[in-house]
């Protein structure tokens, strides 16, 4: 499959082919610029994988190549997250993927700020291209987020009319993913153990927080609790009707004492 891009947005007409890898090319293995981005990734992950959102066609991964052929030259950019909504084929020591080759273009790509690389708004379109011109003019990625995890600060990009556009989130915060039917915005608070930061978090249609693991676990635990506190409270109702009803026959059996001590037969009493 052949896609060109014009003189409009090149300084020359690039031929974008999508073809696999040879079985020998090395795909770079840099180190992350930031400890805290793979945490942030693997969160992201992690919630959808708790709610059920993620289906067996699905691809989300983090530090993934994805990969084109410009003018003949293989380029590879491996965006922190991911979201491809189908694939071909899931294969689950792959660590690159080829858009319109395996299955659908990215729906989702994540950039993560770091202070060593400005890549993420680089829109070098000489070989190789920067990122920004490789998700916006090369695979046509639908949303583009960057985050600055450091500030909290997400920028929404949404594609429209093969450009990028800063979208503003809503009253709460938030940007709506058609793709994914969620809400994306930033979340300060911490993970476990981890220090107090800003994180990007999940929200279904309805408002409602994607939990993390620790999180479900302590809702079990409240919910458990709760559980466990109506029941006590059922049982203390249920005593207390037994206790009320022993009273009543206690009661009962004193007044007919006293009948019988008067001569008076309880039983031939008026009604």
């Amino acid at each position: 499959m052949i896609t060109q891009v014009g003189e409009v947005k090149a300084s020359k007409e690039l031929v974008i082919t999508w073809e696999a890898l040879p079985d020998d090319f090395e795909l770079e293995d840099d180190p992350v610029d930031n400890v805290g981005q793979p945490v942030l990734a693997a969160a992201l992950t992690e919630s959808l994988e708790i709610s059920g959102f993620i289906q067996p066609q699905m691809l989300i991964a983090s530090n993934f190549g994805l990969c084109a052929t410009l003018n003949g030259e293989y380029v590879v950019k491996a965006p922190d997250w991911l979201y491809i909504p189908s694939v071909l084929q899931v294969l689950p020591d792959r660590r690159s993927y080829t858009p319109n080759l395996e299955g659908d273009v990215p729906a989702v790509v994540m950039e993560f700020l770091s202070d060593t690389n400005g890549d993420e708004y680089s829109s070098k379109q000489v070989y190789p291209p920067g990122k920004w011109f490789f998700y916006e003019q090369i695979l046509q990625v639908p949303v583009y987020i960057i985050f600055d995890q450091d500030g909290g600060l997400v920028e929404f990009y949404q594609l429209e009319n093969g450009q990028y556009k800063l979208k503003q989130p809503d009253e709460n915060g938030r940007n709506w993913i058609a793709s994914m039917n969620l809400f994306l915005g930033t979340w300060q608070g911490a993970k476990g153990t981890r220090q107090t930061g800003y994180w990007l978090r999940w929200w279904d249609e309805a408002g409602n927080l994607l939990p993390w693991g620790v999180e479900r676990v302590e809702q079990e635990r409240q919910r458990a609790e709760q559980e466990s506190q109506r029941a006590e409270q059922e049982r203390q109702r249920a005593e207390q009707e037994r206790q009320r009803a022993e009273q009543e026959r206690q009661q009962k059996e004193r007044l007919i004492a006293y009948l019988q001590s008067q001569g008076i037969d309880p039983d031939n009493l008026p009604t």
